[in-house]
């Protein structure tokens, strides 16, 4: 279930986005300008997702959801609040797309016979060596 482009167009104006102060490089100019970006995304309420998708996405991505079912993401690594929103709204796309792939099914395998041999054969050698751990019997 990946997202088309219509829904992508869509989802970029669903989000909100606000900004406050964040640590790290910068200086004094961090003290005075709001450059941390916090993305908030109400997953149940969202119109263009269907009921599928918000399953999917509720379920997978439940540690980053609150209660109120938002799906919460923060950026603070640039130094201007454009870069961060820019970065934020990357990992928004990415988060959900990871979400919306289905996995891959399983496909069961036969050990060859020479990984069949060989462990058998480490089984042998582990228990030897146990053996002769042994104090010797009188």
């Amino acid at each position: 279930m990946k997202l088309s482009e219509t829904q992508i167009e869509k989802l970029e104006k669903e989000p909100g986005y606000s900004a406050t102060r964040s640590g790290g490089p910068g200086g004094q100019h961090v003290n005075k300008v709001n450059t941390s970006v916090e993305l908030r995304f109400n997953v149940p309420e969202s119109a263009v997702l269907d009921e599928n998708q918000k399953q999917t996405v509720l379920h997978k991505l439940q540690n980053r959801i609150n209660t109120e079912g938002e799906l919460i993401l923060v950026s603070r690594s640039a130094r201007s609040q454009w870069q961060n929103k820019t970065k934020v709204t990357e990992k928004f796309f990415e988060l959900l797309q990871q979400a919306l792939t289905p996995a891959k099914k399983r496909k069961k395998t036969k050990p060859t016979k020479a990984s069949r041999k060989k462990r058998l054969e480490n089984k042998k050698k582990k228990s030897q060596k146990k053996v002769l751990r042994k104090p010797p019997e009188f």
